[in-house]
């Protein structure tokens, strides 16, 4: 059994015990979270499609904790004339267990 729910802003395939990074939600670190969000629930043989939401249907998880990315450098450069600018960025991750698909 899967679902493909909308969390924060992302479409993500998730199964029951399954662990995902979602970009950083604002819970705290052991704290229950709920998604209602849900487009598709596939049960084997019956297979629930929503328009654009599957009705009844909720995606519940719990939060194990907060973490950045990889670093990515951002470089520009303009040939010939001497301008350079060199910047980084970390991406903020929260990482959720799935607990349930229920609906």
């Amino acid at each position: 059994m899967f679902a493909i729910v909308s969390i924060a802003g992302q479409q993500f395939k998730v199964e029951e015990g399954q662990k995902i990074f979602v970009h950083r939600l604002a819970a705290q670190e052991g704290d229950a979270v709920s998604f209602d969000t849900v487009h598709l629930i596939d049960r084997g043989a019956e297979v629930s499609i929503g328009t654009p939401y599957v009705t009844g249907a909720q995606v519940k998880a719990t939060v194990l904790g907060h973490l950045k990315g990889d670093k990515v450098i951002v470089f520009h450069k303009k040939r010939r004339k001497g301008y350079r600018k060199k910047k980084g960025h970390r991406q903020s991750f929260t990482q959720l267990q799935i607990e349930a698909i229920a609906g």
